[in-house]
């Protein structure tokens, strides 16, 4: 049955097919030929019916077949409804985009992806952070606690079940595919909040067999094999209708060093969504991404080839077209100030403009006698009255601003005019709103560039501008200083009689300035000179045929363009009466002007598209409306392509009203050359129209769109030149050379009626109104200049003009052209009624990664559900990417009423533009398709073979001159301890003898408290250390009934009891394992670890204080373990006043004397074993390098727990006798200055930190220094303070921490760092400047280099200079300890290599450690990471494994014995590099990146899941930032690292975990956030 259904839909479906194409493919013909109009393609298809009856039987037969035809109003919707609709959403005006043939050219695009549609992954949104309801129930993670292998026995069976159904039932799999696909909006839905949304209509639940065969997938681990990577690919296919649906496909590379970790649950809402992803990013990116990559230093971006198919032109040479003569006429005047003076003195009373109020009602009216007056007091006013006689304010020729609401174009009249009779420059401007209003700033540079320094205004105005609260008008920004004059009446001197004003005949001069924008949003200012602004008056008089007495309807604003040239300046040379309708009427009453053409009979009318449609929308209400008196009805934005529909609706509905076809004349216009183009009604009666291909114009050409009907732009033609103009087409871009007759290419003019120059802007003036076109062979075609319009188009038959675009709506992506209109008008065709505002849209292009990307940005409806506004999105990208052939970067949609809009209600692109790139649009939603536009990245490095062998390598490098990269620290000799010696009355030999031979530790202590009982190790300490390390050996040798050898946790807090506890296991021959305590308000996060350590260290008993074992056996801790199984706890607080019978000394050197666990940043558990051999020889090294002796005081603010941070705190005091003030970074929480207080205090020398101690003085006193400073805190004694860590240094942080608390007295080359690692505690330590001395006078910073990221990628070393580009600095990580010996290693053939290059660091040391106790997670690890040997070189030599990449560089300074000194530089670890793309990244770089990107990241952490790069960002600012940084963060990572990022993660401060040395744990990050336990503000899904 289900077989014969789907043959019968099939039939349909093509049936259906053949006769729409039939139908369109007719109709289309019709049009072409203009049999029928365009708008009337679908409604006369079948038959003469009503539109009524069309929309009915339209949707009665595409019903069951385009499920997702849009819903559009009724048969039934009023005329009121609709039109109460249009304006309650206030971007009606746009609907000039709308065209029934692009609407139902996208419905069919996206009705071809239906049978292909996926599951987009809809983004994660904290309820609270946007909207208000109940907080969403989160996905509890797996608590399966079966074993590994259990588990996999499991998944196989489970695996082998699910295939076995899917071949035994295919219905289901069919079933299911046709369910997942209409389904996927209601899944999305559920799985971003937690609880399925209430739906009309029940969706089908999932499957089991489908959540178990994803979550097997899911967990599969990856394939390992020796030398390439193995991927595993699952699919399951099903036939339907000859379409494959792939619903599986899961990929698993072993080349991932983040893979998938054991006991990670991944069937959670995070892992499932980016399994969506995985699934949504295998469809195929337009264009293919070709194969190309150079291995080479330099990573090359991916050039396109030219494809073969491209269409070009071929036509012949444009011929220049040349207008209609200028007619000269015996009564023109000689200037315009000349024509007002001759009607304010003949024809004073007639009418030269009415104003109407907000009603639409007539409000006053201006006759030239007053005109003439006014202006005339005016002119007086300005030059005689500002300023004295001797010094006047302005002078001829000075620039003035025009300050002046759109609702009173009388003073503005009144105001420009004044200025041509007072031969002062008029610059009309908009009225300043606020001080951030939009384009204030390019504003202010207008000014500026200008040179203005007077503003006219009028006193309502002025009064509604902002203030101070003093009452003087704030200073806008980016405004120079300006002075405000009112030009009220009131304020006007009559001028005397023997005062004429000047009025000299046109001549070059510039008569007035008109502000234009440009693409980037800069204001400049176009002057016009008096002859230009005379000969346009002339050559529009004669075009449209203006005649003495007649009456103009202008819409328009009279300060710019359309509205000025024909409602204030031609008007004015022909005495016509002008009817100003300004903005704010339309809007209250849309259907004004076509009243005021009514009752005043007026001639002409001044409109845009929008006015066209909201007149259109309103036309009912006013049955007896006559427009049959027009003879020119100027569409001033007619060369919009999308203004066709607008002129035929308009037409339809008034044509039964008296409206003519031939009086609507579009025209063509530019701010450089005025008036370009108009259609007249007495040379082209009829429009001409033209079906042009898409495809066709981005490549530039003219095609006539045949085949694709969904890609197809009709365009009408705007008339001829204007009179006395001289037309050529010029390609856009390069060279103004002349197109062929079938290319696109920008209109340039030569006319005495245009602009002169961009005033005060000479250089970009000669590269615009100085252009002389050339030939194909380059050479010019005469000597007369032509000025750019900024219009692109091409001349038709009969030399009509059609313009396609602007200059400033041109987006170029990857080398093709597309027009920011056309993509509006395929974003509206996808029937946003519902989720955006039509009007309120931004289309602009950002450069990222070596191209133009496309943004588009919407107000979204406050009442838009979230799935409704992700599902538009989604069709909007479906759309553009099947009409226009082009992929978004962004689609952003932004709460209702918060785009910067220009004064006239528009959206002021380049501001919102500026506010993507700065962070500042604050989207409640967005989008971001990286993955599927961005086409020019290089192909994945293939990493070739090791060929060559390690011996040919090291001989190439000898050959060379490269040296072996090694470094050795000094010897490591006998150490004196010359302050005992003189204290002791013992023979000196007898004492050095005695501290020589005390190989163990525990010895030490005793021999220091039997020789120097008084002397302090530890200034904390109240009790004698060895004495309180007796009383536990004691206590666990009563008590704690333990072997020799047994291991013993030691769970204190930092200080002195963790010390003794230590020292009183080593008396009781069992071995300490130093635990941090669990946090008591944290024991959830913070105990599992402990018990973790404690199971897998085998440990038999606990040693502890009374709280803290009170806390192991509370209910809150039996929440999260079971305390039933706790070893043996002891605690130490009331210790017994007894001794031990005796003290136990290990039988060698190489037993072990403690265990070191520690969880690395990879979320690896790891336990290495230190000897008693090890140990002392590790103090030795340190005392010698540190020069620590008994009189030396240093400071310790670190955790005392593993590291080499254990070490400083528990052991080198007792091996050198020195003394150590103990700080833990606790304390620091409650006392922050107490770290920098006691080194003031004490006047310390030395101390030892951490990263998380620097960073938390440096964020929390940073602000502090002078109050630090005021109560006497002093720096100045600190030689050197260490930085202890294993990774790279934080460079940034470190020169932050030395340049904030210079003033303090620090010194900024105080500051160093430490390197050690799990296989060696202590490789390097402190940096002595003072043992360095540079050869010669200067020579470069030896502690600091810098190095091209990029050929880290390529595990390469290029050191570059300063400043260079891509490059990033590392610092020197301190001086190789004595007895240290460094090699450097190419891991996998495991040879040395030469100087300079990047390796593993190998090293060899007494003091390494013995090797790994255990690694919980990760047993496989091999032992040879403590004795391994080189292939090639030194075969004999044992070296362990340090695990970080580094490089070791000789630099220009001589260490103590003379020797020119080896400085290592740490990259980072190998565990940690991210493998992407066949390259090698190190989490740290992409980390830095991120947090540059934006102001509000205040940390970032990175790591990969199923070969996605997921980047988790902690806002500091507001939620509603949070969705700025997604976009930002994409950018900065694909520009900076050519990466594409799959998830941008945003939380709140603090979520990114950070252990007790200030690193990154990013995986313990990332299983959180699969186990969705993070909480985030926004997870964005990249698609």
């Amino acid at each position: 049955m289900h077989v014969c259904c789907t043959s019968r839909l099939c039939v349909l479906r093509s049936q259906l097919s053949r006769l729409c194409l039939a139908s369109v493919a007719l109709q289309q013909t019709l049009v072409a030929v203009g049999v029928l109009p365009v708008e009337g393609r679908m409604r006369k298809g079948w038959g003469d019916i009503t539109q009524k009856g069309y929309e009915k039987k339209r949707a009665k037969l595409l019903a069951s077949y385009i499920p997702y035809f849009p819903e559009a109003p009724g048969p039934s919707t009023s005329s009121a409804s609709r039109h109460h609709r249009a304006h309650r959403s206030g971007g009606a005006r746009d609907d000039r985009y709308r065209s029934d043939i692009h609407t139902e050219a996208v419905q069919a695009a996206l009705a071809k992806h239906k049978e292909e549609k996926m599951a987009l992954p809809m983004p994660t949104k904290r309820r609270s952070a946007f909207v208000q309801s109940p907080i969403e129930t989160c996905t509890p993670p797996d608590t399966s606690s079966a074993s590994e292998d259990e588990g996999s026995l499991r998944r196989k069976a489970a695996l082998s079940a699910v295939l076995a159904q899917s071949l035994q039932s295919p219905d289901y799999w069919i079933n299911r595919s046709v369910q997942s696909s209409s389904t996927s909006s209601s899944a999305s839905s559920t799985l971003s909040h937690g609880e399925p949304k209430t739906q009309p209509q029940p969706q089908p639940q999932p499957q089991p067999a489908v959540s178990l065969l994803a979550d097997v997938l899911a967990h599969t681990p990856p394939l390992l094999t020796d030398t390439s990577h193995v991927c595993v690919t699952i699919e399951l296919h099903v036939w339907v209708c000859a379409c494959v649906i792939c619903l599986f496909s899961y990929v698993c590379d072993s080349g991932c060093c983040l893979g998938v970790c054991p006991g990670v649950p991944v069937n959670s809402r995070v892992s499932t969504k980016i399994q969506q992803l995985l699934n949504t990013l295998k469809r195929p990116k337009r264009p293919p991404l070709s194969e190309f990559f150079l291995d080479d230093s330099e990573e090359i971006v991916e050039v396109p080839q030219p494809d073969p198919n491209t269409p070009k032109p071929e036509g012949r040479q444009i011929i220049p077209v040349k207008g209609e003569p200028l007619g000269v006429v015996s009564n023109w005047p000689p200037a315009l100030q000349a024509a007002l003076a001759r009607w304010g003195a003949t024809q004073a009373k007639s009418p030269a403009l009415t104003a109407l109020d907000v009603t639409g009602k007539p409000l006053y009216t201006l006759t030239y006698g007053k005109l003439w007056s006014r202006s005339l007091k005016l002119a007086y006013t300005l030059l005689n009255k500002l300023g004295t006689k001797t010094e006047p304010v302005l002078q001829p020729g000075d620039r003035v601003a025009l300050v002046y609401p759109n609702s009173d174009p009388g003073m503005f009249w009144v105001a420009f005019y004044g200025c041509l009779l007072a031969e002062v420059i008029p610059v009309p401007i908009e009225v300043p709103l606020s001080r951030q209003d939009a384009g204030s700033l390019q504003i202010g540079f207008l000014l500026g560039s200008c040179g203005v320094s007077l503003a006219l205004t009028s006193e309502l105005c002025l009064k509604g501008l902002p203030k101070t609260p003093s009452g003087e008008i704030i200073q806008f920004k980016g405004w120079p200083r300006m002075k405000w004059v009112v030009t009220d009446t009131k304020y006007l001197t009559k001028p005397s009689k023997d005062w004429q004003p000047h009025i000299p005949t046109a001549n070059t001069d510039t008569a007035y300035i008109e502000y234009k924008a440009s693409k980037e949003g800069t204001v400049m200012g176009v002057a016009v000179s008096k002859t230009s602004m005379l000969t346009h008056c002339q050559a529009l008089t004669q075009a449209c045929n203006y005649c003495e007495g007649e009456t103009l309807v202008n819409v328009l604003d009279c300060k710019k363009d359309m509205g000025m040239w024909h409602g204030v300046l031609t008007s004015v040379m022909n005495r016509i009466h002008t009817i100003t309708v300004p903005y704010a009427v339309m809007k209250a009453c849309p259907m004004s002007w076509v009243q005021r053409v009514h009752i005043h009979k007026a001639r002409v009318a001044l409109v845009k598209c929008r006015d066209l449609h909201w007149a259109m929308m309103a036309h009912k209400d006013q049955r007896d409306t006559n427009l049959s008196s027009i003879r020119m009805l100027i569409v001033a934005d007619g060369a919009n392509p999308w203004s066709v529909s607008s002129c035929d609706a308009f037409l339809n509905v008034f044509q039964s009203h008296g409206l003519k076809p031939e009086v609507i004349c579009p025209c063509a216009t530019s701010p450089e050359a005025l008036t370009v183009a108009i259609r007249r009604y007495h040379i082209s009666p009829l429009p001409a129209r033209a079906i042009l291909s898409m495809g066709g114009l981005s490549h530039g050409v003219i095609r006539v769109n045949t085949e694709d009907k969904n890609s197809a732009l009709t365009v009408q033609d705007v008339g001829h030149i204007m009179p006395g103009a001289l037309m050529c087409i010029v390609k856009p871009d390069g060279p103004p050379q002349l197109c062929k007759t079938d290319e696109i290419g920008e209109i340039v003019i030569n006319s005495r009626a245009g602009g002169t120059m961009y005033y005060g802007l000479s250089g970009v003036t000669k590269n615009t109104f100085e252009v002389i076109p050339v030939n194909q062979a380059g050479a010019p075609i005469g000597e007369i200049p032509f000025s750019r319009t900024g219009l692109l188009g091409f001349v038709g038959p009969g030399s009509l003009v059609f313009v396609v675009g602007k200059i400033e709506g041109l987006l170029m992506v990857s080398g093709r052209r597309h027009n920011a209109d056309d993509l509006v008008a395929t974003a509206l065709a996808v029937e946003p009624v519902k989720t955006v505002y039509r009007g309120r849209i931004a289309v602009f292009s950002v450069t990222v990664f070596y191209d133009e990307r496309i943004v588009i940005v919407a107000e979204q409806r406050p009442d838009a559900s979230e799935e409704d506004s992700f599902q538009w999105m989604s069709r909007v990208l479906q759309a553009i990417d099947s009409i226009h052939q082009v992929g978004l970067y962004c689609l952003a949609l932004v709460p209702a009423n918060t785009l910067p809009k220009t004064p006239l209600g528009g959206i002021h692109i380049c501001e919102t533009k500026q506010n993507f790139l700065e962070g500042n649009l604050h989207p409640c939603n967005i989008l971001l398709c990286p993955h599927t536009c961005v086409t020019n990245m290089p192909k994945p490095r293939q990493k070739q073979p090791v060929d060559v062998g390690p011996a040919s390598m090291l001989v190439g490098n000898l050959v060379a001159g490269k040296r072996i990269a090694q470094a050795t620290g000094r010897e490591l000799g006998v150490v004196e301890d010359q302050d005992l010696i003189r204290k002791s009355i013992i023979n000196v030999y007898v004492m050095t003898h005695s501290l020589y031979q005390h190989q163990f530790l525990s010895e030490a202590l005793q021999w220091r408290a039997q020789t120097d009982p008084d002397h302090v190790l530890y200034v904390s300490a109240l009790l004698p250390l060895f004495s309180l390390a007796e009383k536990i050996t004691a206590t666990l040798m009563e008590r704690g009934g333990l072997n020799t050898g047994d291991n013993v946790v030691l769970l204190y807090p930092p200080g002195i009891d963790l010390i003794a506890a230590f020292y009183g296991c080593l008396y009781a021959g069992v071995i300490p394992v130093t635990v941090r305590p669990p946090h008591p308000q944290n024991l959830a996060a913070t105990l599992p670890t402990v018990r973790m350590i404690i199971d897998v260290s085998k440990a038999a008993c606990i040693l502890t204080t009374q709280p803290l074992m009170r806390i192991l056996r509370s209910r809150e801790a039996a929440a999260s373990v079971n305390i039933k199984t706790w070893p043996t706890i002891i605690d130490t607080d009331d210790l017994p006043r007894k001794r031990p019978p005796h003290i136990y000394k290990p039988p060698t050197a190489e037993m072990l004397a403690y265990l070191d666990f520690s969880v690395s940043t990879t979320g690896m558990l790891t336990g290495v074993k230190m000897s008693h051999a090890a140990v002392s020889t590790l103090c030795r090294s340190i005392k010698l390098q540190c020069e620590l002796y008994s009189s030396r005081q240093i400071a310790i603010c670190l955790d005392p727990y593993c590291g080499l941070g254990f070490v400083l705190w528990c052991l080198s005091s007792v091996y050198s006798g020195h003394q150590s003030i103990l700080i833990p970074p606790l304390e620091l929480e409650s006392s922050l200055p107490l770290w920098l207080s006691t080194l003031s205090q004490y006047k310390i020398r030395d101390t030892f930190c951490s990263y998380s101690v620097m960073e938390l003085c440096t964020k929390g006193l940073g602000t502090q220094t002078e109050m630090l400073k005021a109560r006497g805190l002093n720096l100045s004694c600190v030689r050197s303070c260490v930085v202890i860590a294993e990774e790279r240094p934080r460079l940034a942080l470190t020169q932050s921490f030395s340049k904030l608390f210079k003033d303090l007295g620090l010194s900024p080359r105080a500051v160093s760092t430490a390197f050690g690692s799990r296989v060696n505690l202590a490789i390097c330590l402190q940096y002595f400047f003072s043992s360095l001395k540079p050869q010669g006078t200067a020579g470069p910073d030896p502690s600091t280099v810098y190095v091209d990221m990029k050929s880290l990628r390529h595990d390469r070393v290029r050191l570059v200079e300063r400043g260079a580009p891509q490059s990033i600095p590392l610092m020197e990580s301190g001086t190789i300890l004595p007895g240290v010996r460094v090699i450097i290693v190419n891991p996998e053939t495991r040879g040395p290599l030469g100087d300079s290059h990047l390796g593993e660091i190998w090293v060899n040391s007494p003091h390494s450690a013995s090797g790994y106790y255990t690694i919980y997670g990760e047993e496989s690890l091999q032992a040879d990471h403590f004795n391994t040997r080189l292939s090639f070189g030194e075969p004999h030599t044992l070296w362990a494994r340090t695990g970080y990449l580094g490089f070791i560089k000789r630099t220009e300074l001589l260490d103590a014995s003379g020797d020119r000194h080896d400085a290592l530089f740490v990259v980072g670890s190998l565990d940690e590099t991210l493998e992407l793309r066949g390259l090698r990244y190190h989490p740290i770089d992409i980390e830095t990146s991120v947090s540059r990107a934006h102001r509000c990241i205040a940390e970032s952490a990175v790591f990969t899941w199923t070969n996605l790069l997921v980047v988790v960002a902690e806002l500091s600012g507001s939620e509603q930032e949070a969705l700025d940084l997604v976009p930002l963060v994409t950018n900065v990572v694909l520009e900076e690292h050519h990466l594409i990022v799959g998830v941008v993660v945003i939380v709140d401060p603090g979520v990114i975990p950070i252990n007790s040395r200030g690193e990154k744990q990013r995986m313990h990050l990332r299983d959180s956030f699969l186990a969705d336990q993070l909480d985030p503000i926004y997870v964005a899904y990249n698609m």
